[in-house]
């Protein structure tokens, strides 16, 4: 599958197609200013459909943000949402460490749903497992060499580089990524001879070298998605504590949440062993959100009214439903932001992405919330 869809010599690309409609809600113009700057012969000039509709390309939607936001200069902190002075960088962890819990799912929806939004995002793939990179298009076992993962600017010898030297940009706009492979599983072998040793370098101890590698590309982006391994080893430490804020995956049920207790648990633990070495574990926000949601699941509805009476606002609002458009797009090597009419069920396609929008609007509200933006 993987050499059908990606033969050596090919590289992902981003093939859906926006229309005039689809721009009206991203960029928040009137249809009628679209259509004017189309006979004008301003701005990114969209193709034409078989049905005679305007199409842009998704590097034209980001074109046509710097464009209008020229043109428009009250609202360009609208249609250029970036970082303003006195904002800081929004590093948010997905986390749980039992298998399945929805935690790329929810990182890469993240992230396509901001850069769709003009945001930029930089995604880094801590799981050795590297479903996020894999997904990006990047083929973690044969088109990474060595030091090319976030372990390389973690790392404690000489051979360490500059995280800005592991950033890639990808095939969607305003999106880069750090990726990931089977080598970040050092960091967890290298780190306890690290810690008997009594040499430091100037990353510090493992729980702070993340955040100290982040701080030296903080001007380039507004906000960090990490997707954390399916455990609570160093690395997914040195990720919660670079952490502003933490999305915790839940499925429903009582398997899963019973999981989650113990994560929290240990998280608990761990934080107060690590507070006596100078680590503080302060998040902007916490919030769990409940993920392969079947809405007529009994079962799945009791537990999901359980966690909200326990979490009370710390539950989102917003639930990400099951739904075969995510397991469509997921064989496809796709978010459900990237696919194009016809590869799902029209309907399945629209509830899922509604679903989505909903998740995502509200973690951006949270942001928001944080940098003083009214939503």
């Amino acid at each position: 599958m993987r050499e059908a869809v990606y033969p050596p010599s090919a590289q992902k690309t981003f093939g859906r197609t926006f229309s005039t409609l689809d721009l009206v809600r991203l960029l928040k113009v009137p249809e009628s200013t679209l259509r004017q700057l189309t006979l004008e012969g301003k701005g990114p000039l969209p193709e034409r459909a078989e049905n005679n509709r305007r199409t842009y390309t998704i590097e034209q939607v980001k074109e046509l943000r710097a464009f209008l936001a020229e043109l428009r200069p009250d609202e360009a902190g609208e249609l250029l949402p970036h970082r303003r002075k006195g904002e800081k960088l929004q590093v948010i962890a997905t986390a749980n460490f039992k298998g399945g819990s929805s935690k790329t799912t929810t990182s890469i929806h993240l992230a396509h749903f901001l850069g769709l939004q003009g945001y930029r995002v930089l995604c880094l793939d801590l799981d050795p497992q590297a479903s996020m990179t894999a997904l990006f298009g990047i083929q973690p076992e044969f088109d990474l060499g060595e030091n090319q993962t976030a372990y390389a600017a973690i790392r404690y010898d000489n051979e360490r580089r500059p995280l800005a030297e592991v950033i890639r940009p990808t095939y969607f706009p305003g999106v880069d990524l750090v990726p990931g492979n089977l080598e970040l599983m050092d960091f967890e072998f290298d780190t306890p001879s690290y810690l008997t040793s009594k040499t430091r370098d100037d990353l510090g101890l493992f729980f702070e070298r993340l955040s100290s590698a982040l701080a030296r590309v903080d001007d380039r982006y507004d906000i960090v998605i990490i997707d954390t391994p399916p455990s609570l080893g160093y690395s997914t430490l040195a990720a919660l504590y670079a952490a502003t804020s933490l999305i915790i995956t839940v499925h429903p049920a009582m398997l899963d949440v019973a999981s989650c207790n113990q994560f929290l648990i240990m998280i608990s633990d761990l934080s107060e062993v690590l507070g006596q070495f100078g680590a503080k574990f302060e998040h902007d926000f916490f919030r769990f959100l409940l993920t392969r949601v079947n809405p007529n699941d009994g079962p799945q509805k009791y537990m999901s009214g359980v966690m909200r009476r326990l979490f009370g606002d710390d539950v989102l609002v917003a639930e990400a439903l099951e739904s075969t458009a995510i397991a469509g797009a997921a064989v496809a090597k796709k978010t459900l932001y990237e696919l194009e009419s016809g590869e799902v069920g029209r309907e399945a396609l629209k509830r899922a992405i509604e679903s989505a929008d909903r998740v995502n609007s509200e973690i951006l509200d949270l942001v928001h919330k944080v940098w003083g933006r009214s939503t």
